[in-house]
Parts: C-alpha cells; sequence; structure tokens
C-alpha cells in the first residue's frame, strides 16, 4: 500500500520523527481545517450556524459507530477517558462488599475512579502483570461471587500489551461480571468491533491514535444495560426534548445521549471526525498491519544494537507501543532524541516508542542511530 497520502495528510512530518502517539499526538490537516472552519463559522454566523455545526457533530457520531461496529446512539461524547470511566464508575448499582478486577499495569484513570469507591464498600482488585504480560489465569484468579466488573485497558500504556479483549469478555461473560475497556492506548489502529466483542462499556479520548484534538472522546455503552446506570451527571441536554426549554418534561434519552449533559465540544468534534474520516477511508485493518510492521522492524533492529525488548511481541500480544531497556539516563535520551529531531517518550523508566501508519522505515532508521550513540 501506498502511505504517501497518508503522510501528507500529516503537517509534523515536515518537522518531526514522531513516534509518541501514546501521549499527545499531532493532529491531521483534516482536523485543522475543521477547527478552524468550525472558529470562523461562529466567529462569523454565532447562534445561525448552529443547525450546521450540530449536524456535523452527527456526522462525527456516526463515523464513531462505523469504527465501533456500534450503532451511533450507543455512543456518547465525552471530554476524555476519565469522563467515561467516571460515568460507570459512580453511575453502578454497587454494593457494600463487591469488587472490581484490573490490572496493575492501567494508567491511572482506570484506577483512581474504581479506588473513589471504597467508602462505597468496593474492593480493586490490582492484578500484578507477569513481566509486562497481563495473564487471563490471573485475572480469572482475582474473580469470586461478588466480581461485578473488570475494567483493562485494550493495550496498555507503558508496556504495550495488548489484551485478548475476546478472551477477556468471554471470561466475563462466563461468570457474570460486565466488562469496562479503556481503549485509548488502541482505537484508531487496531480493530475492535462491539458487535463481536462481548464489551460492555468503552471509553477513549480522540488526541492519541485517533489523530484528533484533546477534549473530545467517546463513550460506548451496550444498548440493554442503558438503564443499569445511575445517570450521574444530568443537565438540559440529557432529556427527549432538550431544545424546548419553555417545558419542564423530565424523560431521559433513551440512549447513550443522556450522558451529554450540556453544550459539547463542537469544535473538537468535528475535528475529531475529520480524522475519523480519514483512518476510515485508509482502513483500520490497513493500519493495523502497517503500525505492527513498523514496530516489528523497530524490535529487530534495537535488539541488533543489544537494545532489550521489553514489550511482548507475540502476534496476538503486540501493539503499536514498544518499551525499550536501554542503558543510561532514559530521560537524556529522550532530550537528545528532540534534539535530532525525534520524538519519542518515557515509562515506567524505559523508553517508549509508539508509530504510527505515516511514518517510515526512514524514520525508524533515524530513531536506531540515535540509539546507538
Amino acid at each position: 500500500m501506498d502511505w504517501s497520502a497518508l503522510r501528507d495528510a500529516m503537517p509534523i512530518t515536515r518537522q518531526w520523527a514522531f513516534f509518541d502517539h501514546a501521549a499527545v499526538a499531532p493532529l491531521t490537516a483534516a482536523a485543522r481545517r475543521a477547527l478552524l472552519e468550525w472558529a470562523d463559522d461562529l466567529t462569523g454566523n454565532g447562534v445561525v450556524g448552529e443547525a450546521r455545526r450540530n449536524r456535523r457533530v452527527e456526522q462525527t457520531r456516526a463515523l464513531a459507530g462505523q469504527l465501533l461496529g456500534a450503532d451511533p446512539f450507543d455512543i456518547a461524547f465525552v471530554k476524555n477517558t476519565s469522563e467515561g470511566i467516571g460515568i460507570v464508575a459512580e453511575g453502578f448499582p454497587w454494593r457494600s462488599g463487591d469488587n472490581l478486577v484490573t490490572s496493575a499495569d492501567e494508567y491511572p484513570a482506570n484506577r483512581y475512579p474504581w479506588m473513589n469507591l471504597a467508602n462505597r464498600g468496593v474492593e480493586v482488585r490490582a492484578v500484578p502483570s507477569r513481566d509486562g504480560r497481563v495473564l487471563i489465569d490471573d485475572l480469572r484468579a482475582a474473580m469470586d461471587g461478588r466480581t461485578r466488573l473488570l475494567s483493562l485497558s485494550f493495550v496498555e500504556f507503558a508496556t504495550g500489551f495488548r489484551n485478548d479483549l475476546d478472551a477477556v469478555g468471554a471470561l466475563c461473560r462466563e461468570r457474570g461480571v460486565y466488562l469496562f475497556v479503556d481503549a485509548i492506548q488502541g482505537l484508531g489502529v487496531l480493530p475492535l468491533d462491539v458487535r463481536r466483542t462481548p464489551i460492555d462499556f468503552l471509553a477513549a479520548d480522540g488526541h492519541k491514535w485517533l489523530l484528533g484534538p484533546e477534549g473530545a472522546g467517546l463513550f460506548y455503552i451496550r444498548r440493554e444495560l442503558l438503564d443499569l446506570l445511575y445517570p450521574v451527571g444530568i443537565g438540559w441536554n440529557s432529556v427527549v426534548g432538550a431544545n424546548d426549554f419553555s417545558r419542564i418534561d423530565f424523560r431521559l434519552k433513551p440512549h447513550a445521549g443522556r450522558w451529554e449533559s450540556g453544550t459539547l465540544n463542537v469544535g473538537g468534534i468535528t475535528a475529531l471526525g475529520a480524522s475519523l474520516e480519514l483512518l476510515l477511508g485508509v482502513g483500520i485493518a490497513a493500519l493495523e498491519a502497517r503500525v505492527l510492521e513498523l514496530t516489528d522492524e523497530l524490535c529487530a533492529k534495537a535488539q541488533r544494537l543489544g537494545v532489550t525488548l521489553f514489550s511482548s511481541r507475540k502476534p496476538s500480544e503486540k501493539s503499536g507501543i514498544v518499551s525499550l531497556v536501554v542503558p543510561g539516563d532514559v530521560r537524556e535520551l529522550v532530550r537528545r532524541c528532540r534534539e535530532r529531531g525525534i520524538v519519542v517518550n518515557q515509562r515506567a523508566g524505559r523508553l517508549r516508542v509508539s508509530p504510527h501508519g505515516y511514518n517510515t522505515s526512514e524514520e525508524i532508521d533515524r530513531l536506531v542511530e540515535t540509539l546507538r550513540v
């Protein structure tokens, strides 16, 4: 496949070899244009352009549905992953003595909201990984008759370990446990279809692999679970007749939109939609193959230098995140890379490299040459 068109859509390539999509990714040119058009419309037309801007929000919702294999009405826009997690954590019908299972390797956003339930008598069971791998047998062993929910990342942020969501979902169904997925580190370059994978709740911000702006993310809920969650954060936009401001009629929307409590980040959502359209046009399966090809190449070349690979590269466990154990001060290496026009990061004392589909083998070689020094 010719990746030059996607590369041309990424202005960042003019200045940087960017390998930090697991942090805050650059915007696509299309997303930038969408933001500017939104700003111009709002500046020049104010409320007159509101219907047009709202249509773009709904177009983005449809694209998000296509991305997840979901009915668009089962998707709500949130400001970040943490908000989506909070909807479930605060709205779930917990009973004192219940417990929740998660991985000890989770990003803080997928730890703190659950820990905050301690005063409601909910125990958080954080399962340690083994050499950076989250084993399903360990998750199973942590469950008991009071386990209500399993919360897990699609891809672990520091190690790049890709959880087998099909197997995890099957385990949850077998044990009568609900499954929440923090999808931010995979959504956009790894296929995920909620019609096939039994996920109950999901959240992801758009500023990583989806190449959207910060502050515009997605929350998914399986339709039959709509009334399971207490509707936290209710506002004027949560009800059926939201635009009839002169009448109080407290009937919540019969879909995920009940959690869109008020005015949305219309500019951010519109820009996210522009990037979604680009990625879906390329094809998520094609992006997965490209990202795994690039990370395989990086791993092989780094190992030939004697660099230790921490991430699992088993076919079902590898992702777009590569964690490398490098000698010396990893923060100094990150700084040296930056001086040479290469953007990488560090997590847990290791070098973290996360390329996207528009990156090239030549850029990988530049990074490897910097590791050699």
